[in-house]
Parts: C-alpha cells; structure tokens; sequence
C-alpha cells in the first residue's frame, strides 16, 4: 500500500466517503505463550497479546480476542483491556483482527 493510497482510505472513512458498520479498536490480554502457530513467534511463557480489529462492537472485540489466541497457541488468563483507537488497515467486509504481536514478560 502506498502513501497515498493509505492517506486515501483513512481520508474516505474520516469524512463519510466510505462507511463501515464496524469500529476500531486495540486490544491487550495477559496470558501464557504455549504453543504458537505457524508465523507467530514468543518465547513460552507468560506473555502480553495484543491485536487490532475491527469489530462491531467492544464485546465482539472480546470474543475475538478469546477465539484467536486460543487458535494461535496463546492462553489467556487475565482480563482483557479494549481501547478504541485509530486504524492503521482499512476496514473489510467482516470483522477480522490484525496487527498480532506478543511481549514476553517475567514475574
């Protein structure tokens, strides 16, 4: 994607040019690395995840949070902070969550 083209979307979505029934948000969980998939990677352990989705609603958020990390090898155990937050990828069709990364941490 190009800078312009970035620009471009985010422009269209501020003032009304494209819509979405969905919003922004950023979420961060605390939990234990077990065995991640395929393209992910953090040391096991415990560990911080974070995402990006887009979603239709901050409990929607929280489920995704609860089925993608599950899928991608990570336990959660602790809450679940929710954050409404600029996009940094355009909205789709569906609810989907992006930008996965995790933070190793010890006691």
């Amino acid at each position: 994607m190009t800078a312009d083209s970035d620009r471009d979307w985010k422009l269209k979505l501020r003032y009304g040019k494209t819509t979405t029934e969905f919003e922004h948000f950023t979420t961060i969980a605390e939990g234990v690395v077990v065995k991640l998939s395929d393209g992910f990677s953090c040391r096991p352990g415990k560990a911080i995840f974070g995402m990006k989705v887009w979603a239709s609603s901050i409990e929607e958020a929280a489920d995704m949070v609860r089925a993608i990390s599950g899928q991608i090898g990570f336990a959660l155990t602790g809450k679940i902070d929710i954050y409404k937050t600029e996009p940094s990828a355009p909205p789709a069709t569906n609810p989907h969550g992006y930008d996965i990364q995790f933070t190793p941490f010890d006691n």
